[in-house]
């Protein structure tokens, strides 16, 4: 298994097995969401912030 370090809070994550590019997961120590990038090796980035459309 592979594992990441969170870019907020440098909590080192254990990637599920079948953790795919693109999946977004929450760190389990600060609840920030982050978005897998790379699997080999295993890097992660902030998530992009939803915004909303009001409707629109």
């Amino acid at each position: 298994m592979s594992t990441i370090s969170c870019p907020e809070c440098a909590a080192e994550i254990t990637l599920a097995a079948g953790t795919e590019v693109g999946e977004i997961i929450v760190c389990p120590d600060c609840g920030v969401d982050l978005e897998i990038v790379a699997l080999e090796p295993a890097a992660a980035q902030l998530a992009p912030m939803e915004q909303e459309d009001w409707g629109e």
